[in-house]
């Protein structure tokens, strides 16, 4: 208990600190702003010390169980794929990245990819960034691959992840290529990392894609959406503002075996094949998960 209290109480000083250097433009508080490079940003130190508390939220909130992470290659870089849910209130996220820093230790350079509008939120950025959170973008998972570390990226992004309660046991990457030319063209293993209970941690009632093509946000903001979600403690929010949150849902998660792209597709490769022989094994394992499931959030 007293882990997990020291690694809130690190996690509130870190959310205090950025929000301070924030909103001091003129550096008058002598805090320094976060470096420039989002890649300079993961901390051992501080992911070792909030640890505890990640693995009480995981273990007591979540009821969090990651199965098959033995099948991750142990060094070297590795694309993992995996399933978006649970809206910005990621929990399978979570649920993950502490298993898998348990497993492998804060030493190993492992990275995660999400949305630009987590890095606007001076407090709640930093949690993330030190755990390795960086902006989404082709630059970025090249230079993560490149560098050798694991690397966690969600295809689907906020289109699959704010997809409606009814079909959380569909996979949706949104027809996103990226990843599989990033895995042709560098042969990095891809490790599929397949969720269920994300969309249970809300009531998520529809994308509101038409919304946010009239309102130009794909152009101006890259959203896709503007979704009504229905949660603690306000009821109803949109894009899970101003505030909601998760409900209690229990978190499994599967990391398949490691596809090697290009021996299953030979040697002329399609990237649409590829897409395909990613997708349908992900869909028939989380098939697989949905219908072990006896009672939506109890799991």
């Amino acid at each position: 208990m007293r882990a997990t209290a020291r690694g809130v109480l690190r996690m509130l000083e870190a959310a205090a600190e950025d929000t301070v250097a924030a909103v001091d433009v003129m550096r008058m508080t002598g805090v320094e702003p976060p470096s420039r490079d989002p890649f300079a940003l993961r901390n051992p130190d501080y992911i070792r010390a909030t640890l505890p508390a990640m693995r009480t939220l995981s273990d007591v909130y979540f009821r969090g169980e990651v199965s098959g992470l033995e099948r991750i290659p142990d060094e070297g870089p590795v694309l993992l794929v995996g399933n978006h849910s649970g809206g910005t209130v990621i929990a399978d996220t979570f649920v993950f990245s502490q298993a898998f820093y348990d497993r492998f230790g804060p030493q190993r350079s492992f990275y995660q990819l999400a949305h630009d509008l987590v890095f606007r939120l001076p407090g709640l950025r930093t949690l993330v960034q030190r755990w390795g959170t960086v902006p989404a973008s082709r630059s970025n998972m090249r230079r993560a691959i490149n560098q050798g570390s694991a690397l966690l990226v969600y295809p689907g992004g906020d289109v699959e992840t704010f997809r409606p309660t009814w079909k959380s046991g569909d996979i949706d990457l949104a027809g996103r290529m990226g990843f599989i030319r990033l895995a042709l063209d560098t042969g990095v293993p891809v490790v599929p990392v397949v969720a269920v209970g994300g969309q249970e941690t809300g009531l998520f009632l529809g994308r509101g894609r038409r919304i946010a093509r009239a309102l130009s946000l794909d152009r101006r903001m890259r959203l896709n959406v503007v979704p009504p979600v229905l949660g603690p403690p306000f009821g109803v929010t949109v894009l899970d503002l101003p505030l909601r949150f998760a409900i209690p849902a229990k978190i499994d998660i599967r990391v398949m075996p490691p596809i090697d792209l290009r021996r299953e597709l030979g040697r002329s490769p399609d990237v649409e094949a590829g897409y395909r022989l990613i997708t349908g094994r992900m869909q028939r394992t989380l098939t697989r998960l949905d219908r072990e499931r006896t009672l939506p959030v109890v799991g």
